[in-house]
């Protein structure tokens, strides 16, 4: 479905980024992966990927929250690639406390690998998209686009400005042949979630077990994690030539959790 495409993936070397990677590789798109990790692993998957989907595959090691790596990561696909078809801006981290505690230095670093870094992607690939009249943007946003949690202000709010960012975006390039929709999964139980398993648990005062059953699953009604093959199949279809006509939406898929 992708032959001929070009797909850069943020934060694409673990979890919901890696299975959005490796859907696309497997439907014929080239795909440049991004993230951090041992290089020996990263470069077994980088090969195994290639190998397995017979395209090709790169590893680009920018930092999200670094201006110049993002600029040179994207001057590389231009000048390997001629730029990217399908942006997926999927890098994102995360940190639990109350909001008169949040340490500066994390609220700032989320707002920018969260938010900030979807701009600058988005603004260096629109140029070549325009040229070929093609692009599909993808922002994997969050259910914390639409609704709010406790203890996650730069989170919730950095994933709001994703939404409203998608829109806007989307508005611009709308006659251009590019569309531009984010994606917002509840729980997906990827090494990221995880992580904030115990620090909601010191941040509630209660047990990790009690945080994936009263707070995590609790919010999804389907009392399911959604799946990163789900994430990664309607972040797939949005790529598609079938989802066209979809632009500027801010997609749930998050178990209804949104519909109370």
């Amino acid at each position: 479905m992708f032959m001929g495409k070009t797909a850069l993936v943020t934060g694409s070397t673990s979890g919901i980024g890696l299975g959005i990677a490796q859907t696309l590789a497997a439907q014929g798109a080239s795909v440049i992966l991004n993230g951090f990790g041992e290089a020996r692993e990263i470069e077994h998957l980088r090969a195994g990927m290639a190998e397995m989907h017979g395209v090709e595959v790169r590893h680009d090691g920018a930092d999200m929250s670094r201006v110049d790596h993002i600029e040179s990561m994207m001057a590389r696909a231009l000048a390997e690639f001629g730029g990217v078809d399908l942006l997926v801006n999927n890098a994102g981290i995360q940190h639990v406390a109350p909001v008169d505690e949040f340490p500066l230095d994390k609220w700032y670093a989320i707002l920018a690998i969260n938010l900030t870094a979807n701009f600058h992607t988005t603004r260096l690939a629109l140029p070549a998209m325009k040229r070929r009249g093609f692009g599909r943007i993808v922002n994997i946003a969050s259910a914390h686009a639409l609704v709010a949690s406790p203890y996650k202000s730069a989170y919730v709010t950095a994933k709001h400005g994703v939404a409203g960012f998608t829109k806007a975006v989307a508005l611009e390039v709308a006659e251009a042949g590019i569309t531009v929709n984010a994606v917002c999964p509840g729980y997906v139980l990827t090494p990221l979630v995880e992580r904030q398993i115990p620090e909601t648990a010191r941040a509630r005062g209660i047990t990790a077990e009690q945080v994936v059953r009263d707070v995590l699953l609790a919010a999804q009604p389907t009392r399911k994690f959604v799946t990163v093959e789900q994430v990664a199949a309607l972040t797939s279809f949005l790529c598609s030539e079938d989802a066209a006509s979809i632009t500027g939406a801010v997609l749930p898929i998050e178990g209804g959790w949104t519909a109370q």
